[in-house]
């Protein structure tokens, strides 16, 4: 072999080395943000509808115990239960069974604080954190078409959860579309990716292991076409007037029944209506069932009497019962003998906070102006003093 033939062969294996060295490192980034994405991304569940629904999300304030997750994941419930991955010996446990066996001690519950339909986002706060847990990191700036990108799910059609997938940005735009969701208006990030579902509201992370995106959905006419939320409407949307400093307008209600618990007692909201009218309305925290239908009530003490109601308020009470957008009167007798006179309203399980403002503040309307209509009533008049009967003699002279 002559010198010249020696010297290409050597620097022929010093190309294949580097070659090799080269496709080797991606392998090792890719492992790194996934193992880093892990504390930050979570499985998610929720009833709505009556049926349950399953995707991720991601955590992005450790101190306010926020995730973010798309609004189809939660849908119309107000709440969740979301499984941080249990990690042990540098091993990760993503058998789905484990988690949903053990949702009562695994789980923990979340109440969703607010949601946009056009950028199918959702912001839910959970009741606690494990101390693994770690905010991911907003990247800067969006991506763009060419670059790298990681994500990490939870598809149904697996049973393995925190499902690690990669894939490249084809192309960054505004997009008008509709899904089963609804119909969205927000920046995409369009990828050649596979999302499935369960991957929904999960992150989208570039090399550098920063969220860009989140998961949204697949595109129904091309193959390998996925869509994600632009971190820029992540952020729009976490800056909107649902900031999650702002106060919530309806306190937490009890997350669906996911798993067994105590029994609970109803959640007082106190409430001030037009003309200095106050008012208590209590949320069961107890969700009632009649076949698939799953409510709780709402319901306010509208006065108390010694006394059945007399015929006139009797009447009144049917006729506000015919004429009541929602809800109806009822008298119940306390063990003490006296009468309360309830109003109660019926709502699904799953109702959201917004419509549940509504109920509430129509429940103590409702109440306090019987209240108020009952304060303002005449005192009954006293009864008069009962006079000695007179005494009788019978026939056969005995006094009755």
């Amino acid at each position: 072999m002559t010198d010249f033939s020696k010297t290409s062969r050597f620097f022929g294996i010093l190309l294949f080395g580097a070659l090799v060295l080269q496709l080797a490192a991606p392998a090792k980034a890719d492992s790194k943000n996934y193992k880093a994405a892990l504390n930050s991304t979570v499985w998610i569940l929720s009833k709505s509808g009556g049926e349950m629904s399953s995707g991720t999300g991601v955590l992005i304030d450790v101190e306010k115990r926020l995730i973010i997750t798309t609004l189809h994941v939660v849908g119309d419930s107000t709440s969740a239960i979301v499984f941080f991955p249990e990690i042990k010996d540098g091993k990760t446990n993503v058998a789905r069974e484990y988690y949903a066996e053990n949702a009562g001690t695994v789980g923990i519950r979340g109440q969703v604080l607010s949601a946009d339909h056009k950028r199918d986002l959702a912001l839910i706060q959970l009741d606690r954190l494990p101390d693994a847990a770690r905010a991911v990191k907003f990247a800067a700036n969006s991506t763009g078409p060419g670059d790298a990108v990681e994500s990490v799910g939870n598809p149904g059609s697996t049973d393995a959860l925190w499902v690690y997938t990669s894939g490249t940005v084809r192309a960054v735009y505004k997009k008008q579309f509709r899904t089963g969701a609804g119909e969205h208006d927000f920046t995409v990030v369009e990828t050649q990716s596979p999302i499935n579902t369960g991957d929904s509201g999960g992150p989208m992370f570039n090399s550098a292991g920063e969220l860009i995106a989140i998961s949204q959905s697949i595109s129904p006419n091309a193959r390998l076409v996925s869509y994600a939320v632009d971190i820029g409407e992540v952020r729009d949307f976490l800056a909107s007037p649902y900031t999650p400093t702002s106060p919530v307008a309806v306190p937490p209600m009890i997350a669906a029944n996911l798993a067994p618990k105590k029994p609970a007692g109803p959640t007082e909201i106190k409430i001030e209506l037009d003309g200095g009218l106050k008012q208590s309305v209590f949320v069961t925290d107890a969700v009632e069932t009649y076949e698939k239908a799953e409510y709780r009530k709402v319901w306010a003490l509208g006065g108390i009497l010694k006394t059945p109601p007399k015929p006139e308020l009797a009447l009144k009470m049917l006729d506000q019962n015919g004429q009541a957008k929602l809800g109806s009167w009822s008298v119940e007798k306390s063990p003490k003998g006296d009468f309360f006179l309830v109003f109660t309203a019926k709502v699904d399980a799953s109702i959201s906070p917004d419509t549940l403002k509504s109920t509430v503040d129509y429940v103590g309307k409702v109440s306090a102006l019987m209240a108020k209509d009952l304060a303002a009533a005449p005192a009954p008049a006293p009864a008069p003093a009962p006079t000695k009967k007179p005494a009788s003699v019978g026939l056969s002279g005995w006094v009755k």
